[in-house]
This record gives C-alpha cells, sequence and structure tokens, in this order.
C-alpha cells in the first residue's frame, strides 16, 4: 500500500502500524509525536493502530536548541 510520511510516498506492506512507520523515520525513545490524517495517536495505540492506502502520517521529534 502506499501512504505518505512526512510529505513523501512511501510504499509499506499491508498491515503496516504506524509504530512500524515511527520506527523506520526515528530511533529516537523519547520526544516523539504521531499524526495519522490530522490525527494525534497516542503513543500506546501507535502497534494497534493499523494503516490504510492513501493514509497520511506526520512523525515529529521534539528538538532542543537555543
Amino acid at each position: 500500500m502506499k501512504v505518505i510520511v512526512n510529505g513523501e510516498p512511501r510504499e509499506l506492506p499491508d498491515g503496516a502500524s504506524v509504530a512500524e512507520v515511527v520506527a523506520s523515520v526515528t530511533a529516537a525513545a523519547t520526544g516523539v509525536a504521531a499524526a495519522l490524517n490530522d490525527e494525534v495517536v497516542r503513543r500506546s495505540a501507535w502497534a494497534a493502530t493499523p494503516l490504510k492506502d492513501a493514509d497520511r502520517v506526520e512523525v515529529l521529534t521534539a528538538v532542543q536548541g537555543g
């Protein structure tokens, strides 16, 4: 299936989850948020949230700086 991840098209296997997309984008253990079709997905629900063809996923990582 084709989904949009951070604005870029990506081919994923059927049944892929938000957790799999997050893991493919960042290895950060904290400071990460994910949204599916403009709705924030709680971290506890990432693995149980399957993706569908044409879904849009945004993975955001907090950055500290000054």
